[in-house]
């Protein structure tokens, strides 16, 4: 299960985002009842984000947290959050000449592979 949270301010196609998740979780094939997080936030968010969790004072692109080996989270079945900062994204999409949608793929890409990496 993929779940998206984000601000209605943010230009997200919902349904596209978390079929795309879904087939990166299925490469790795992941259990059926296990559950992912993606976050959309803003760039105050996201600094705050880096500084507490990565002691980086910038807003990040994307940040993911592996809950794969948090005996607290198995009851929820999480394995992992995916943390985007919105506006970063859409800057990199420009930067790179790529549309936005393309752009967050990439990063849920980067995201979850760093879930099972950590």
């Amino acid at each position: 299960m993929i779940n998206i949270f984000s601000s209605s301010r943010y230009k997200i196609n919902k349904r596209n985002l978390e079929k795309f998740a879904q087939s990166q979780l299925d490469k790795y094939r992941v259990a059926q009842n296990a559950a992912l997080n993606i976050a959309f936030v803003g760039k105050r968010k996201m600094k705050e984000v880096a500084l507490k969790y990565k002691n980086e004072d910038v807003a990040l692109p994307v940040l993911s947290f592996s809950y794969l080996r948090d005996p607290i989270s198995s009851t929820d079945n999480v394995i992992g959050e995916v943390v985007i900062c919105y506006p970063q994204a859409v800057l990199l999409a420009a930067e790179r000449d790529k549309r936005v949608e393309p752009m967050i793929s990439q990063l849920i890409e980067h995201g979850i592979q760093n879930i099972f990496l950590k």
